[in-house]
């Protein structure tokens, strides 16, 4: 499933290969009604995903290895790229105007809708495996079975690797992946499992944030942020929703205010009074994206 950008409207991909499109509206008390159909006829369809700056387009992953695009507009589909491997799973770019799937043969691919900057297509990596868990934050993250978390640059250098395969028989292996809304965190699910990066701003790294043991929580299916980064919840193969206090600090200012940091750069503010909330971000200039050589051996390291 995925919401419009909006909120407004939900995509439901179904088992009878038909993606859904039901208009909610912006209050619970509004009628609801289907307003799109995508038939798919050939294949299933495996993922989707809603870009936030296309708030006509959808984009969803087949079984044949095609990647489709679902026009809301013209309720039409069609077809953005090929490829000859199943697709696993999908996300958007953090600015909304691009997207990512994984591929059963460990490929990811990129789509841009603005294609100014070069073409809109391409194949970004091969992965160490196949890309089950896959987000986009201030860099890409996948991961899968073999144990290996991988963060690639928007080229499809590798950045970072963590390997854990040495945990196997116990986190068995990666399944979902999310980006906390500021980019500066994300946690990857696993078999009771969850594994906690965050960015080390000043030196452009990521660290190991700690690990999560949920026990009987097993492997984890779905995962989604609240928007103002301050809630994980996670859904389970035993059919359990879980939600996640995501807070790096908290306090409160004279009895009237309170602080919630939920990244290095984002702290929401709550006026105890009258629960009225407000959410600042720091905004600060983006991390060199092609590092030197030599630097980026030492962190692939």
């Amino acid at each position: 499933m995925a919401f419009s950008p909006d909120s407004t409207k939900l995509a439901v991909a179904q088992s009878d290969n038909i993606v859904f499109v039901y208009k909610l509206g912006l209050e619970w008390g509004e009628k609801k009604s289907i307003c799109n159909k995508f038939l798919q006829s050939n294949a299933g369809i495996t993922c989707i995903t809603w870009p936030l700056e296309q708030p006509n387009e959808l984009v969803f992953g087949l079984t044949d290895g095609t990647v489709k695009v679902g026009i809301v507009r013209s309720n039409k589909g069609q077809k953005l790229y090929a490829t000859e491997s199943y697709v696993t799973s999908l996300c958007s770019s953090p600015d909304g105007h691009a997207v990512l799937s994984g591929h059963v043969d460990g490929s990811i691919y990129r789509f841009c809708f603005d294609d100014s900057s070069g073409p809109a297509h391409i194949r970004l990596a091969m992965h160490t495996a196949v890309p089950q868990a896959l987000a986009w934050g201030e860099n890409i993250v996948a991961a899968g079975n073999d144990g290996k978390v991988v963060f690639y640059d928007t080229e499809g250098q590798v950045c970072q690797l963590f390997d854990y395969s040495q945990d196997l028989a116990s986190l068995k292996e990666f399944t979902t992946a999310a980006f906390n809304p500021s980019g500066e965190s994300v946690v990857l699910g696993a078999f009771n499992r969850l594994q906690v990066f965050n960015l080390n701003i000043s030196r452009n790294l990521w660290e190991e944030a700690g690990v999560k043991q949920v026990e009987n929580l097993y492997s984890t299916t779905a995962m989604s942020w609240k928007a103002d980064g301050s809630r994980l919840a996670i859904g389970s193969l035993a059919g359990a929703v879980d939600m996640f206090d995501a807070c790096l600090r908290r306090y409160r200012y004279k009895g009237k205010f309170e602080f919630t940091y939920v990244s290095q750069s984002q702290v929401i503010v709550k006026r105890l009074q009258s629960g009225a909330r407000i959410v600042l971000k720091c905004q600060r200039p983006a991390p060199n994206p092609n590092p030197s050589p030599h630097r980026r051996a030492a962190r692939a390291s």
